[in-house]
């Protein structure tokens, strides 16, 4: 054995310890604690929801104590609903897992198989591939984007979606000319004023602006979660600093805002 694998065995050890720990605690609580006793799938289902935007708010805050933490909740969420469903021999916190593990292996052909890929888009690209041919898998191209999702969340799994399958731009520059011609149709039927149609081509200059962004690397939703970051430290600022000259901002004009607005930028910048 090389002394690298003898340095994991502890830590591979710990951790599965740890899990089995879990594991015991859960089975406590799902006999003795009377909140426990009482959940069901279908109740845990909002706290997860929960669970995972603390994870992201963590993630995006770069807190990587409170990713530990989440993550942690998470895991007792998986544990928990397992342990549920094992109650009526419906799955166990086992089949979960083995679960997880045969499609990681039948999905990376490339790092178990024979299969070479190119990068990490060609990675996806196949895992896509992939997922179209498994038995129990999806029939067709969109039918595993969940419906729950945020429609910006969705829209970029759409796109990606539709991508592993060739419908795509030959180069991505491309993407500007449908963005400006969206823009355009947007502001006719603005000038139509139906508030109809006014939505669904702002809908589709959403779309092609969230395409945009797919092929330049950007994940959108992170990069909409940056600017609303951003807008309330100015827009905090913008209140401080009112407050400090004894004013409230309904009382102030938009020129005087913009003056203090201007302050809170320069601060931003690095």
């Amino acid at each position: 054995m090389s002394s690298r694998t003898e340095s994991k065995a502890p830590e591979r050890e710990q951790a599965l310890n740890a899990f089995n720990r879990l594991l015991t605690i859960m089975d406590e609580l799902r006999k003795k604690c009377p909140w426990d006793r009482d959940q069901t799938i279908e109740s845990l289902r909002n706290l997860t929801i929960e669970e995972t935007y603390e994870l992201t708010d963590a993630i995006t805050d770069g807190d990587m104590d409170g990713v530990q933490k989440e993550l942690g909740d998470l895991l007792l969420h998986i544990v928990f609903y397992s342990r549920i469903a094992s109650e009526t021999n419906l799955f166990n916190i086992t089949d979960v897992i083995n679960s997880i593990c045969n499609k990681l292996v039948y999905r990376h052909p490339h790092v178990f198989g024979t299969d070479e890929v190119k990068d990490a888009n060609d990675v996806l690209d196949k895992w896509e591939e992939i997922k179209m041919t498994e038995k129990d898998g999806n029939k067709t191209v969109l039918s595993g984007v969940p419906k729950s999702l945020s429609a910006l969340i969705k829209a970029n799994r759409i796109q990606e979606k539709v991508k592993a399958v060739g419908f795509d731009w030959e180069v991505r520059k491309q993407v500007w000319d449908k963005v400006n011609e969206e823009m355009e149709e947007l502001k006719v039927e603005i000038e139509n004023d139906k508030k109809d149609r006014i939505e669904a081509e702002f809908g589709d200059l959403l779309f092609s602006l969230v395409n945009a962004a797919r092929l330049y690397n950007i994940d959108p939703e992170t990069a909409l979660e940056r600017t609303n970051k951003k807008f309330m430290k100015r827009f905090g600022y913008l209140e401080n600093e009112t407050i400090k000259k004894g004013r409230s901002l309904k009382s102030m004009s938009l020129d005087e805002m913009n003056e203090i607005w201007e302050q809170a930028k320069a601060f931003d910048k690095p």
